[in-house]
């Protein structure tokens, strides 16, 4: 049998290749663009409860959610986390419920509104599960500002 229905029935590399075996082309395609890794967090000293805020990095670009310059942005935020296989556990506090990485780490699927269910790199701002539109730059909010901008992560 041939045709479009087939296509459903066959696992798809997130449901098949472990994190640890991914290709950077596949790890890469398991962000959905949401942009809640991009904010920053603040995390109580004494409970380790991490708060979100709607502060985002610098190179934040708030219409794509997406990092302005993805691929050097060390040059100018040396402290951006390099998530991956290795490391994926150790930041595993601050991620969004939401994400792709943690979901597959726990042994989860991905929801219906990812991309790569979707086919549609959109989907994610149209489900309402990403920050698009719905930040503040820390370059302007200074650090003693972050706790009024608190926020609940979209789910």
């Amino acid at each position: 049998m041939t045709g479009a229905g087939t296509d459903s029935l066959r696992p798809r590399f997130w449901e098949t290749v472990p994190l640890r075996a991914m290709t950077r082309a596949e790890w890469e395609a398991l962000c959905d663009g949401c942009g809640k890794c991009c904010l920053n967090k603040l995390e109580d000293e004494e409970t380790g409860e991490v708060a979100l805020t709607r502060v985002a990095c610098k190179l934040f670009d708030d219409s794509t959610c997406r990092c302005a310059s993805y691929d050097t942005r060390h040059a100018y935020v040396p402290e951006c986390i390099v998530l991956d296989a290795a490391t994926l556990e150790r930041h595993m506090y601050w991620l969004p419920q939401t994400c792709a990485y943690r979901l597959l780490y726990e042994g989860r699927p991905l929801y219906d509104w990812h991309p790569l269910i979707t086919g549609e790199p959109g989907s994610v701002h149209d489900a309402g599960v990403s920050v698009k539109d719905m930040t503040v730059s820390e370059a302007v909010t200074p650090d003693d500002d972050w706790e009024d901008h608190i926020i609940e992560e979209p789910l």
